[in-house]
């Protein structure tokens, strides 16, 4: 059963980011790139806050949450996983 960090370096290589040696939860370029690999991109122009891109993730995948004002779970993160991997 793979960690939160394990996921969440499974997903940046999945969406062409590189792996990261400590724990650390995403950057707002990796999740704009995650934002496009599950068809909800954003204009890479100027990045929206972390949060607003959290939750067109969530939306794009039919994740349960009322707020990503926070770092995804690790049911989420092996939601968006097992997306990205396709």
């Amino acid at each position: 059963m793979p960690t939160v960090h394990e996921l969440r370096n499974e997903i940046r290589v999945a969406v062409g980011r590189h792996e990261r040696i400590e724990s650390t939860g995403f950057t707002k370029e990796a999740l704009a790139a995650i934002c496009a690999a599950v068809g909800a991109p954003v204009d890479t122009g100027r990045l929206p806050p972390k949060a607003e891109m959290r939750n067109r993730i969530a939306n794009a995948l039919e994740l349960e949450a009322d707020s990503f004002d926070r770092s995804f779970r690790k049911a989420e993160l092996e939601a968006i996983a097992s997306v990205v991997r396709e």
